[in-house]
């Protein structure tokens, strides 16, 4: 194990936070004994190229302090290769980390486990998908939610969360049901009409949000939520259900699991874009596929289940 890690940041994450995070968990990693080099890069291109360079060059570990989209990027430098991945998780989402028991908002606590973690050897083998040349570590989301980001995503005021409530009342006003085509494995397509589907890795997107609330991240299986053709009425009912996963058991909601799913829209339906890990892929028709222990994360020992 090299005694030089890599801290991969991003400053402007949950508003500031990423910034004011390095400094706590750079010294913690020292204190414990590592050289630290730390990465930012000139935007998230640049930054993604600096960060596969270190996983090249044998850092001792990559180790990403932001939200999601941090994490996520991380994970296009160290999937598929033997570098551990640690987390510091002080974004706006932080589901990647909720849902693998890591810190929270901590991050010398958080630092100072990857470096406990290093230290004995502890890792956890993680899934991942992979859509393209994308992986994704906990939801690919698609319909309704995905033309809520799309629309927040265009809009320059409010800031924050209200302007994604903003968003979805605006969505909520518009929405149709869209025509789908869904291919499990090497099953014969299902076409229906949903609100939205939404492939999981793990098990929550947008801030704890249970829309797969059984998805384990090492089961080397995607869940599948699919909601179904509904009111208005009846998806401000259940949308709000998914923070805690009881939405599953809602007549208009249907599971399934596969190790590869394609989604397309049936003509005539209009455009759909595709998000994993809050970040934009493009639109469909996308092909899904799990990895299984894809990734190395840094943790503390015996894991807690998903979801805990």
């Amino acid at each position: 194990m090299t005694s030089e890690i890599t801290l991969f940041v991003n400053p402007s994450a949950g508003r500031g936070r990423g910034a004011h995070a390095a400094q706590p968990a750079a010294s913690a990693l020292r204190h414990a004994g590592f050289a630290v080099r730390t990465v930012v890069g000139d935007g998230a291109e640049d930054a993604l190229c600096r960060a596969r360079e270190a996983v090249a060059a044998g850092t001792g570990a990559l180790v990403a302090v932001g939200g999601d989209g941090m994490v996520s990027l991380a994970l296009q430098a160290v999937a598929g290769t033997d570098i551990p991945l640690g987390i510091v998780a002080v974004g706006t989402g932080n589901d990647i980390a909720r849902a693998t028991g890591l810190p929270i908002r901590e991050p010398a606590g958080a630092a100072r486990l990857v470096a406990e973690a290093l230290k004995a050897g502890h890792h956890r083998p993680l899934d991942l998908g992979r859509a393209g040349e994308r992986w994704f570590g906990s939801v690919l989301a698609s319909g309704f939610d995905s033309r809520v980001n799309d629309r927040g995503n265009r809009m320059r005021w409010p800031s924050g969360r209200l302007k994604y409530d903003l968003a979805m009342l605006a969505e909520l006003a518009a929405f149709r049901p869209i025509p789908y085509r869904i291919t499990l494995d090497d099953g014969p397509p299902l076409e229906t009409e949903a609100t939205l589907v939404a492939v999981g890795n793990g098990s929550s997107y947008g801030g704890g949000m249970r829309i797969c609330s059984d998805a384990l991240m090492d089961d080397g299986l995607f869940d599948l939520t699919v909601v179904g053709r509904c009111s208005r009425a009846t998806l401000l009912r259940v949308f709000p259900r998914v923070y805690k996963g009881t939405h599953l058991s809602h007549p208009v909601v249907s599971t399934y699991r596969a190790r590869r799913v394609r989604l397309e829209i049936a003509p005539p339906g209009g455009p759909v874009t595709g998000y994993a890990d809050g970040e934009p892929l493009g639109p469909l028709p996308l092909t899904a596929e799990t990895v299984p222990g894809a990734v190395r994360l840094l943790t503390s020992g015996p894991r807690e289940p998903d979801g805990a």
